[in-house]
């Protein structure tokens, strides 16, 4: 089954333009960026915050800070395992963001917004 946007869009959320906002103010700063696409590509495992750290050679306390804004925009939740607090993204807040910026795509032309190419994955280092 095919989802246009408009349906994805319901299914999954329905994103208001001050959320859209905060979540894009969130992911316009190349850390915070990097990082989320990190967690992204980590899949629902997520990843510990201090391997987010050390792949992004980014200080502890700056990831913090950039954790809280990505946290706060509602892109990446965390949970506490034991000492470790393990990150992952939000893949419905996330769709719903992609759901909001896709919803009058070209139109009701949906076939036309569909994407040239399939994304191509990457090999972990």
């Amino acid at each position: 089954m095919v989802l246009t946007g408009f349906i994805y869009f319901y299914i999954f959320a329905n994103m208001q333009p001050k959320e859209a906002v905060k979540a894009l103010g969130a992911l316009a700063q190349d850390s915070r960026l990097a990082a989320y696409r990190l967690l992204v590509q980590a899949g629902d495992e997520g990843l510990p915050v201090g391997e987010i750290a050390a792949r992004l050679k980014v200080p502890g306390a700056t990831l913090t800070s950039h954790l809280n804004v990505l946290r706060n925009a509602g892109l990446v939740r965390d949970e506490r395992e034991g000492r470790v607090i393990r990150c992952r993204a939000d893949y419905t807040r996330m769709n719903a963001l992609l759901a909001f910026l896709t919803e009058n795509c070209c139109g009701s032309n949906a076939a036309s917004c569909a994407p040239t190419c399939a994304p191509t994955r990457r090999k972990r280092p």
